[in-house]
This record gives C-alpha cells, sequence and structure tokens, in this order.
C-alpha cells in the first residue's frame, strides 16, 4: 500500500509559489521540485496558518465528466451514459481556497457541483486502465462551478461552464489515498446540499484517465474531475461553498457579483 502523503502549493508574503508537504494540516516542509515530477523534502518549515493556499495545479485543461452518478442523472431525468461524458474547462477558470467565485451578471442561476478530481503526472497518451493509476499524481476537491441558465440554453455547455472562477481546487494534493470509498458533502453556508461516497461513480478514475487519454493527450497538471451527485442547487452573491472529501480536506469560497 502506499503511503499517504499531502503536498501544498502555496505563497508566502513576497514570494513566489513554492511547494510542500503537510504535516497534520499545521506545518508545511518546503521541497525541491514539485509532487508532479521528482522532488526532495527539505528541512525548511512554515506554518500552514502562514501562507496562502494556491490551487494544487496549473493545467493546460480540465476534463471534467458529466452524469457519473446515478443519484445525479436521476435528478436531472437523463438516461445512464454508456461512456464517460465529457467536456472542457479551461485553464483561465481555475482558482484556489479561498477566492472568490465571481457570478457573470448575464447568468440568473450559478450552481455548486461538488467533485473528485485527479491530477495528472505525466504525459498520458492511450493509457490502459490497468496502468492508469501510475499516470495520476493525486487527488484533490474541485467545485465545477456551473452558470445553469445559459447550459440550459447553449444546449451545449463550454459557455455555462467556463467563466473565469468556475473551476475553484484545493485545497491539497493528495496521494496514496485509496478513493474507492470516500465521504464527499458540499455545503452552502455550512449546510449539507450534496452528500455521496466515491463509491458511487459509474467510472472510476481509472477507467476515466484510460479513456480520455485515447481522446487527447493529457499532460502533467491536467485535471480530471469525475462529475457531481445530485443535491445541485443555486448559490447567491454573500454565500459561502464548501466541497469536502474523505482524506483531502475541505475547499471553500465565497460568491460575489460580477
Amino acid at each position: 500500500m502506499l503511503k499517504k502523503e499531502v503536498f501544498c502549493r502555496f505563497r508566502r508574503q513576497g514570494k513566489g509559489a513554492a511547494w510542500g508537504l503537510v504535516s497534520d494540516e499545521k506545518e508545511i516542509r518546503f521541497i525541491k521540485g514539485n509532487p508532479l515530477t521528482a522532488f526532495e523534502v527539505t528541512e525548511t518549515r512554515v506554518a500552514l496558518s502562514d501562507v496562502r493556499v494556491l490551487a494544487p495545479s496549473e493545467p493546460s485543461k480540465i476534463i471534467a465528466v458529466g452524469l457519473n452518478y446515478r443519484d445525479h442523472a436521476e435528478e436531472v431525468h437523463l438516461k445512464l451514459p454508456e461512456e464517460p461524458l465529457i467536456f472542457l474547462k479551461p485553464s483561465t477558470a481555475v482558482i484556489g481556497p479561498g477566492d472568490s467565485i465571481v457570478m457573470p451578471p448575464i447568468s440568473q442561476r450559478v450552481d455548486y457541483e461538488g467533485e473528485l478530481a485527479l491530477i495528472i503526472g505525466k504525459k498520458a497518451r492511450n493509457v490502459a486502465v490497468s496502468d492508469a493509476g501510475a499516470y495520476i499524481a493525486g487527488f484533490t476537491c474541485l467545485n465545477d462551478v456551473t452558470a445553469r441558465d445559459l447550459q440550459r440554453k447553449d444546449k451545449q455547455w463550454t459557455r455555462g461552464k467556463s467563466f473565469d472562477t468556475f473551476a475553484p481546487m484545493g485545497p491539497f494534493l493528495v496521494r496514496g489515498l485509496d478513493v474507492s470509498d470516500l465521504a464527499l458533502k458540499t455545503k452552502l453556508n455550512g449546510k449539507v446540499v450534496q452528500t455521496t461516497s466515491t463509491a458511487q461513480l459509474i467510472f472510476p478514475p481509472e477507467y476515466l484517465l484510460s479513456f480520455i487519454s485515447g481522446v487527447m493527450t493529457l499532460l502533467p497538471g491536467d485535471v480530471i474531475t469525475t462529475g457531481t451527485t445530485s443535491g445541485i442547487g443555486p448559490m447567491k452573491p454573500g454565500d459561502t461553498v464548501s466541497v469536502t472529501i474523505e482524506g483531502i480536506g475541505s475547499l471553500t469560497n465565497s460568491v460575489v457579483q460580477g
């Protein structure tokens, strides 16, 4: 069994972005390199409370999956997919923990979607399911923010999924974690609005990586987010939304009007 390791991408005041190994969610040990490639743990330390935690990846693209929980497919009155339904979110949608989700003025309904996401560790093309684990650098939380009214109006999902700030990620990149049965909860202003287990995924992470790598080349840092469960709903300015996944942590963002 792999040892669980928790990594954090962060910035100190007046300093550039850095990577570290998190201990007990209190202290960060700086690393040379990054967990996507090779790294060396140093003796330099900083308190987690003294840094700004950043999104744990700077992807060239985010590949998202629709209708990957049975209850969500039922919720939106769509048939279960026979193969993964994929779409793209741009890298410009990425924000980190504590950053604000900005509601675009042209949308009247912006929804939360709490999800488990995986981060690609090395270039992947036509990867077999049995080999997919070797290409996963780790897992994180992601909120697939969606302008629901625009998604329905357009009949395809690019505009409704792609606004700046519509891909909050974090707080950590976690490896050595068995994600086959993790509790996932989304809270809106402290109230649980989504709850599930990753055991309910129709297509698990390794299958998704294999399937998507047969369509496009995945690059280190790219993100695959695995879909949301039932309970999707709207947010409004002033709200706070949190996505919590067992073994990973909580991703919390506020909502503001654009």
